[in-house]
């Protein structure tokens, strides 16, 4: 499956952005789905990720109830609506894919390209 992530921005503390990643190529809602983000000069972390159905979500706990991750399976698309930002959550976010396991791991198998977002103090 081909993802491709968009949305991100340039926003100031306290604002919102909300990101999207368009899959392509197969059946999307095989997929369980997840954003995860790498700031400069660190690793990259899991942010939050669905289930195929939608119905299991599951967050770090630095962004927990300031993030929704939600999924479209009629638009192929999965989204990330982030609010209360904070400089911290400056980082390219990128989106994933996997077909076996949903949640905090690092195996999924398909990745997008990524969307900066920056959030200025």
């Amino acid at each position: 499956v081909q993802l491709q992530a968009s949305g991100g921005g340039l926003v100031q503390t306290g604002g919102s952005l909300r990101l999207s990643c368009a899959a392509s190529g197969r059946t999307f809602s095989n997929y369980h789905m997840a954003w995860f983000r790498q700031a400069p000069g660190k690793e990259r972390e899991f942010v939050a990720g669905i289930s195929w159905s939608g119905r299991i979500t599951y967050y770090t706990d630095s962004v927990k109830g300031r993030f929704t991750i939600s999924r479209d399976n009629a638009k192929n698309t999965v989204f990330l609506e982030m609010n209360s930002l904070k400089p911290e959550d400056t980082a390219v976010y990128y989106c994933a894919a996997d077909p076996v396991r949903a949640g905090l791991h690092n195996a999924y198998d398909f990745w997008g390209q990524g969307t900066l977002v920056t959030v200025s103090s």
